[in-house]
């Protein structure tokens, strides 16, 4: 592959800079012979947009996956058989700097050792009825700047419209005063073929204006706006983005501005050329947002807000009888899909950054709604490309260098070890844990290199729990996700066909240190929901001392009158802990306090995404508090895997006194409850042909079989 092609570029004179414009690269050739087949290899760094005989050759967005680019660099391969002709023909590239040449704030990327200018190589590897041909990327392309004067992830694009190449992707149009290509650095990295689910702007919303000048599409997103104007040649608009306002109506960036170090984010400006109606968007980064600041001058005007991200296929629903428990799905849902754009991230506008315990925590949630796995796996390479010789794992990935020694830690880490045996565990996939079986053998190493005596206590906790609450200790999260990751190591062994003994041992080992230092009886020594909950859902505490267990930590939750006290950890454990042993109705009452801190507090106050905080004070579009939503699935309507994929499954409602009725469904498998007259509970499960299961109610277990099945209980 790229054999006879190179990297090339635009001359330039200097280390990139911060306001160079993107570069246009394109190559006209001839074909003799109508055409047969056509393929093209393609990878533009950061981005490219790209052209054959003036159409676009895809329509997916931010076609180069994010990477540590001098690791891996990713290239796409496009069926483009029907663009071509018999004759004169072109190919045309618009480049664009994304997380390659970072060029505006957060340090972290903005020195990456792989930042350099834009390029690309591409071959087309072509058949015609006279023989096979290839174009390759050389120095004969030909290049010059284009009207996107300016584009930085998450800061913007400044589009001038007066300075569009008419046809700059036809054939027939002259580029003799256009410079010649030079050969470009290669980033450093392996070339490996994008396979993975790509990027697509998947809806568009339209907007209402609010107040002065101020745009509302409804809905918090990842994406950017597309405009319609008229106006005069040289007239500006400017358009700012935001998810909150003041009070006062006028947007409020305060909280995305504190990551930001020169002052241009998130802020698209477009200059018109004076020629009626004219319609843009941008190409090479998107905003997180909201609400859009439209200034400037013009004759009309609207605005659409495009939503974009990974095109996953949705394959669970969920809604009941509590519209307050459907918004929170639907803000789930939003919040999970807004952040994953090439990679997932923590949230769309503030940082759009792979912070692995995010993710950690709520895949599970995301694997029940939506074919994600592929985009896992995607990111999982990465993990490969930053993990260093000794095991270590930053808490950002991909990372250029930063967060190895802050903002990691096991409870971070845990995605390496958990999202593949979770994709096998909900989908029956192993090639994520055959993927990653050596890195993962590597992070045990590390992670005992770190333990005192089995207690590990390294990195962040129990992240982001309320203000004034009794903090649970870094070491008791550490060393039961030590504990866990053993555990799981001891599965994956069995599932890779390796001996698995000393990772059993050593969890015994882990578990009895673990019992012995912070708990008693079954009661943690240190008095938190966090911690409690934590020992019931990690395994760590015996059959014989879980009644008083699970009742410990009831009485932690109504001390807080029925709130959840816990940071984005215990969030993860409390639902399972106590609807595991028949408390669903108290999760329930958690859940939809009115008052903060709780997820209906969120809705209430007009949320359409989850939050980073219980206060709504930081990003208002996160996913790391997901797990509610898998208590959907898991508990409410209760659809589990019998044990890993779900060729059997287990279903195992809570049939919780606030509900009248459940409805949820995976993957064609669909589970759903209501109350009759009189007290009756009506079950109804659907199987898919193939899939066996059971109905669990109370101490009765029913066979379930394909197709349709209903009971009364």
């Amino acid at each position: 592959m790229f054999e006879n092609a190179r990297w090339i570029s635009k001359k330039y004179d200097s280390y990139p800079e911060y306001n160079e414009p993107a570069p246009i690269l394109r190559k006209v050739f001839t074909l003799d012979g109508s055409v047969k087949s056509v393929k093209l290899n393609i990878c533009g760094l950061g981005q490219a947009e790209v052209y054959i005989n003036n159409r676009k050759v895809t329509d997916d967005v931010l076609i180069t996956p994010i990477s540590k680019y001098d690791a891996r660099v990713y290239y796409n391969v496009y069926d483009v058989t029907a663009l071509l002709q018999n004759g004169k023909n072109v190919i045309a590239v618009m480049l664009g700097n994304g997380w390659y040449n970072y060029v505006t704030d957060n340090i972290v990327f903005r020195n990456a050792g792989w930042r350099h200018h834009p390029k690309m190589i591409a071959e087309l590897n072509i058949g015609t009825a006279n023989g096979d041909m290839q174009i390759n990327s050389d120095t004969s392309w030909k290049t010059k700047l284009g009207p996107l004067v300016f584009n930085g992830t998450r800061a913007g694009e400044i589009y001038d419209a007066r300075l569009e190449i008419p046809r700059f992707a036809d054939a027939s149009t002259a580029d003799d005063d256009w410079d010649n290509a030079v050969i470009a650095k290669s980033p450093g990295g392996i070339l490996e073929e994008n396979i993975y689910t790509p990027i697509r702007v998947v809806k568009t919303l339209q907007s209402t204006m609010i107040g002065k000048n101020v745009y509302d599409i409804g809905q918090n997103i990842s994406g950017w706006a597309r405009i319609f104007v008229k106006g005069k040649r040289g007239a500006e608009i400017q358009l700012t983005f935001a998810e909150r306002l003041r009070e006062n109506g006028s947007l409020d960036n305060d909280e995305i501005n504190r990551c930001n170090e020169d002052g241009f984010i998130h802020l698209d400006k477009y200059i018109l050329k004076g020629e009626g109606e004219e319609t843009w968007e941008p190409r090479f980064m998107y905003h997180g947002f909201r609400y859009v600041e439209v200034s400037g001058e013009f004759d009309e005007f609207r605005l659409e807000g495009r939503v974009l991200y990974n095109d996953f296929k949705t394959i669970g629903s969920f809604e009941c009888s509590d519209d307050i428990l459907n918004k929170i799905h639907t803000a789930t849902v939003w919040a999970t899909l807004t952040n994953f754009v090439s990679i997932p991230t923590d949230c769309p506008h503030r940082e759009q950054n792979g912070w692995t315990g995010d993710v950690a925590i709520s895949c599970e949630e995301a694997l029940m709604n939506f074919d994600i796995a592929n985009g896992y796996k995607k990111w999982l390479k990465d993990f490969k490309d930053v993990q260093r010789l000794n095991g270590q794992l930053p808490g950002i990935i991909p990372t250029p260098s930063w967060s190895y020694n802050w903002g990691s830690g096991p409870a971070w880490d845990a995605a390496l070890i958990l999202i593949p045996y979770q994709i096998y565990k909900y989908t029956g996939d192993k090639s994520a844990i055959a993927q990653m079986w050596e890195n993962m053998k590597l992070y045990m190493k590390f992670i005992e290199s770190m333990a005192d005596d089995s207690i590990v206590e390294f990195g962040l906790g129990d992240w982001l729990a309320p203000k004034g609450t009794n903090g649970c200790p870094v070491s008791i999260t550490d060393t039961a996700y030590f504990y866990v990751f053993a555990r799981t190591m001891t599965e994956c062994a069995e599932i890779m066909e390796e001996d698995g003994a000393g990772f059993a041992e050593l969890s015994e080992i882990i578990r009895e240190k673990f019992r012995a230092k912070f708990m008693t009886g079954g009661i943690m020594n240190h008095q938190s929901q966090t911690a409690q909950a934590c020992a019931i859902y990690q395994g760590l505490v015996n059959a014989d001392e879980m009644p008083a267990a699970v009742g410990k930590l009831l009485e932690l939750l109504e001390e807080k009158n029925g709130h959840i006290d816990c940071g984005i950890l215990g969030a993860k454990y409390i639902f399972s802990a106590l609807s595991d042993h028949g408390h669903a109705d108290v999760i329930y009452d958690m859940v939809t306090k009115p008052d903060m801190p709780s997820y209906a507090y969120w809705i209430n106050n007009g949320m359409t995404t989850l939050c980073e905080n219980w206060d709504m004070s930081e990003s208002l579009n996160h996913h790391m508090f997901g797990e509610v939503d898998l208590w959907f699935y898991r508990h409410l309507a209760g659809i589990r895997p019998a044990k890993y994929g779900f060729d059997k499954v287990i279903i195992k409602p809570s049939f919780v006194p606030q509900l009248d009725w459940v409805r949820a469904s995976h993957n064609g498998i669909s589970a759903e409850w209501k109350r009759l007259s009189g007290g009756a509970i009506e079950v109804k499960v659907t199987l898919p042909n193939g899939v066996s299961g059971e109905l669990h109610t109370g101490d009765e277990v029913v066979e379930l079989r394909s197709g349709e099945n209903s009971y009364i209980v």
